[in-house]
């Protein structure tokens, strides 16, 4: 039997103090297991600036809302930044629907999030989808 979900992953760059990480792929139960650990060590920082791209995300469910209320969770305690970047007019209705639509900051593009950042840090390109 044969696996027909999209590719999925977290790919991560840091462009001046900004840590950008973009998700593809479903963000469900399944994948919110996979990626928990990952995200919540991109936080561990005092003060983290953290966007999340999720652009390439496919499918949205609670499990990933919960993953994200959890990662904002953590960045506030940490009295830190959390920004969203969606595209997709079912994920922002969904926000709105669940009533998180206030809870995040949530751009269509890339461009504010990273305007005057600097060029990526060395270490700290890309990492390939994991």
């Amino acid at each position: 039997m044969f696996d027909d979900r999209p590719a999925f992953g977290v790919r991560v760059q840091v462009l001046g103090g900004v840590t950008v990480a973009e998700i593809a792929g479903e963000l469900d139960i399944f994948a919110a297991g996979r990626i928990v650990a990952r995200l919540d060590s991109l936080v561990q920082v005092r003060c983290p600036d953290l966007v999340l791209d999720l652009r390439p995300v496919t499918f949205l469910d609670c499990a990933g809302l919960s993953l994200l209320c959890r990662l904002r969770n953590r960045v506030l305690e940490r009295d830190g930044r959390l920004r969203l970047v969606i595209a997709d007019p079912r994920f922002l209705r969904l926000l709105r629907t669940v009533r998180l639509d206030d809870a995040f900051e949530v751009l269509e593009d890339l461009t504010p999030a990273i305007a005057g950042a600097a060029s990526p840090v060395a270490g700290g390109g890309g990492d390939a989808f994991t």
